[in-house]
């Protein structure tokens, strides 16, 4: 069995900002496997079902971003579930929009609802899928930026993203997570400028250790 956790904060005012990249991946997975995350448990919203041939648990922690961990460790605990059996999907500004990484583990690199997982957890060890949402504008409040909403042509990459970090979750129950890796890490090559020989556009983006590694997190 999986414990797989989209992070996000509760109530409509919240549904479509950046920050709730991971609940609409849980979305995804509900239509997918045909059930509706409405059961009021763990101090959360649940569902359950089959993804391939394992049984899962979705789960939207209703705690506010800050406090996720109290909810994953409340179903983690009933379960008896292992480190490796809590997938979590969340936002990830060191990534641009509509970009998905997925990592076997790693520190919370200054994402508070990752933090909040870690200390509750009493681990790093556990599987997570890192949607891009982008990095915020200069000058602009990192706070106000993860609860701003989408632009028209982001909203467009990021609903191609929930869909591509659902199935990044179903390889990796199914496959692992070294296949997940694989298919999903891959690294851009730098664009080339008109005339160059040699890329000199924009940088590579590369993999990180911690993800969100720009500043706290709201």
């Amino acid at each position: 069995m999986y414990l797989i956790a989209g992070l996000g904060n509760p109530g409509k005012e919240y549904a479509t900002t950046r920050h709730n990249a991971g609940f609409r991946v849980v979305d995804c997975l509900a239509e997918k496997i045909g059930c509706e995350v409405g059961t009021r448990k763990f101090l959360g919203l649940t569902g359950s079902g089959i993804l391939g041939s394992e049984k899962v648990l979705l789960l939207k922690p209703q705690t506010y971003m800050n406090n996720s961990g109290e909810s994953i460790r409340a179903a983690a605990d009933f379960y008896k579930l292992k480190p490796e059996q809590v997938i979590v999907i969340y936002d990830d500004i060191s990534l641009e929009v509509g970009s998905v990484r997925v990592r076997a583990q790693g520190s919370a690199g200054g994402h508070n609802g990752m933090k909040s997982i870690i200390a509750h957890l009493g681990t790093q060890a556990y599987p997570r899928v890192r949607v891009g949402i982008g990095d915020k504008p200069p000058r602009m409040d990192l706070a106000d930026y993860v609860l701003s909403r989408f632009t028209k042509a982001e909203e467009e990459e990021i609903e191609k993203a929930a869909e591509a970090a659902a199935k990044a979750v179903e390889l990796l129950i199914s496959e692992g997570v070294q296949t997940a890796m694989n298919r999903y890490n891959k690294v851009k090559k730098p664009k080339q400028q008109a005339g160059e020989p040699g890329a000199v556009g924009q940088k590579a983006e590369v993999e990180t250790n911690g993800g969100q590694t720009a500043g706290e997190r709201a």
